[in-house]
């Protein structure tokens, strides 16, 4: 269920959109620093934050109603079900009404002091500001090791386009911006890699991450390990060209091993030699490229499918209203 504001002139100055799902623990901490920041962008611009509800399992909505209730600039919608991050800040995007929309995690490991900065740029023309990770505090050496894997892996794999380097979800996007990014209908979605292929004009900042404050990762090895697939295969075709490649570059030994005996057969007369292990090896190589080509195909075509069927990416259960004073 999607909302279109691309003909509507935005509402406010500055939208914050967060996406939630199971932080009970740690929401009043971000309402506490939200409110800080909120009195210290007032006297220049006008604010909302949205916070987007991905099926929480604890308290997170009541807290959310809660907090609503008392600030009139917060508002929160709750998902049907949990969609994903993704999906979730998807939402969010397509629901906020700022010229400027600013999109953090509920964590606070990126410090929402850091959106003025990222403010700053917008105003001198920046149509994208990325907020890009310097250190990251708090994070295991196998956390570090695999993020650095997947940026690296990215790089070399991109379609068009691209986010910097240790750049995540921190990011703000001017309206236009965010009207291009509302335009792109794919399902399994990489905003970070759709983002980057907007283009537009682009900035920078540079921030430490913060360890969580509280609760635990909402991204464990399992789903960081979907997240980079969707995001390979969402942003690419290069790995099925690779798929051919390998399947070239593993036939060349069994080729030159055919060579090689027909040189001993024609040239020296040697009886060709009929070895089972040269046969079991090349039927194992081959049939192990297959089922690995087959799985790759399948991804693509999985997603074909999703996209044909034409489901709207959320729905929406309950909502707060903005004050409209």
């Amino acid at each position: 269920m999607t909302e279109d504001h691309d003909t509507e002139l935005p509402a406010v100055d500055v939208s914050y959109v967060i996406p939630i799902y199971d932080e009970a623990d740690g929401l009043p901490d971000l309402v506490a620093a939200l409110e800080e920041l909120l009195d210290e962008l007032s006297a220049e611009y006008s604010v909302e934050v949205l916070f987007v509800d991905d099926g929480s399992r604890d308290d997170s909505w009541r807290l959310i109603v809660e907090a609503a209730d008392r600030l009139p600039q917060l508002a929160g919608v709750r998902l049907s079900r949990n969609f994903g991050h993704q999906v979730a800040l998807t939402c969010g995007y397509q629901l906020a009404r700022g010229r400027a929309v600013i999109s953090m995690d509920a964590d606070l490991q990126d410090p929402p002091e850091v959106s003025l900065r990222m403010i700053e740029e917008w105003e001198n023309g920046a149509d994208i500001v990325y907020a890009v990770r310097t250190a990251r505090r708090g994070e295991t050496w196998f956390k570090r090791a695999t993020a650095s894997a997947f940026y690296w892996l990215i790089e070399r794999l991109r379609g068009t386009g691209s986010a910097p380097r240790n750049s995540a979800d921190f990011r703000l996007l001017s309206h236009r911006a965010l009207i291009a990014l509302n335009a792109l209908p794919e399902r399994h979605r990489y905003i970070r890699g759709l983002v980057g292929w907007i283009g537009l004009h682009t900035a920078t900042v540079h921030y430490e991450r913060q360890p969580r404050r509280a609760g635990s990762t909402k991204y464990p090895l399992l789903k960081m390990l979907r997240f980079a697939t969707d995001a390979i295969v969402s942003m690419s075709s290069r790995p099925l060209r690779l798929a051919y490649v390998m399947a070239l570059l593993a036939s060349l030994p069994f080729l030159g091993y055919l060579g090689y005996n027909l040189v001993q057969w024609l040239f020296f007369d040697v009886e060709m030699v009929r070895g089972w292990p040269s046969l079991i090896l090349s039927v194992i190589t081959f049939g192990t490229c297959i089922l690995l080509f087959m799985g790759l195909l399948g991804e693509y075509v999985g997603r074909i499918y999703d996209e044909v069927k034409g489901r709207p990416l959320y729905l929406i259960s309950e909502r707060t209203s903005w004050d409209d004073d």
